[in-house]
């Protein structure tokens, strides 16, 4: 009896070892360990970015020509009154990575982070000696992710901010299902007219040195089911086509029956 016993506490061992193996995040990650943080350039601007610049100063109404207007709008359908919301018109970052603007007129700004582009503008707009202490602030109106396949949440978020990594859109799509492969999570970007796509190991500390761990405008993750999930998928097909199938065996014996009990009355 004892030797059963052992043996199935040896059985069970076994088998959460290998629940460890495919679940955990970074196994092999080093307590109490120093890295230099590689990748990180920050999220810089590209050609169809979406992008507000304001320009304020000591006295707003000189900042005023550098400034796009605000616009006034009724949130809500046309039959409720939700109240008055406002919006920023932005800069429409076109193909050859330039925007149109105010008084300066054509600016290159492809390639440049938030940071950059606000130091640009400053430093025009005070060697032009249009003003003396111009404060510019830049922001993405249209930085997005999509997170699609086996998390709790897929969809499309909307980001702030200007940092974002894989495990900070994971936490936004509410982790991996349990059906998720930690090993086989996909990074599809579009950049300067090429799609890269990048296959990540949640489970390695490998994982930080991908030019994927920190993500970018429009990048898409696909998280990839593990057999579980497409054996179930294939097994509830298969049963669907089987009732299918039985369901119309079943109608075709029923109207021959139907055709020989009825066939002596037409005979008669």
């Amino acid at each position: 009896m004892k030797k059963i016993v052992l043996f199935l506490s040896c059985i069970l061992a076994l088998a959460s070892c290998r629940t460890y193996e495919k679940i955990n995040y970074l196994q092999d990650l080093q307590t109490d360990s120093r890295e230099k943080i590689e990748n990180f350039s920050g999220i810089q601007i590209q050609p169809g970015d979406m992008i507000s610049i304001v320009i304020s100063c000591r006295n707003p109404e000189l900042a005023t020509m550098f400034n796009l207007p605000v616009i006034s709008y009724q949130a809500g359908s046309e039959f409720s009154d939700m109240g008055v919301s406002q919006r920023l018109l932005g800069y429409n970052v076109g193909l050859d990575g330039t925007i149109d603007f105010p008084v300066l007129g054509k600016l290159n700004v492809k390639g440049m982070s938030r940071q950059e582009l606000s130091e640009f503008i400053k430093t025009k707009i005070v060697e032009s000696e249009l003003l003396k202490d111009p404060v510019v602030t830049v922001q993405f109106l249209n930085f997005k992710v999509a997170v699609l396949g086996e998390v709790n949440k897929p969809g499309s978020y909307e980001i702030t901010g200007d940092k974002l990594t894989i495990f900070d859109a994971i936490s936004m799509a509410q982790d991996l299902s349990i059906f998720g492969r930690r090993d086989r999570v996909f990074v599809i970007r579009e950049q300067d007219s090429e799609r890269n796509i990048y296959q990540l190991d949640l489970r390695s500390v490998e994982l930080f040195k991908s030019p994927a761990y920190y993500l970018k405008q429009n990048d898409v993750v696909y998280v990839e089911p593990n057999r579980a999930k497409a054996d179930q998928s294939t097994t509830n097909e298969n049963t669907m086509k089987s009732t299918s199938l039985w369901v119309s065996v079943g109608s075709f014996l029923v109207t021959i029956a139907t055709l020989i009990i009825n066939i002596p009355g037409i005979i008669r």
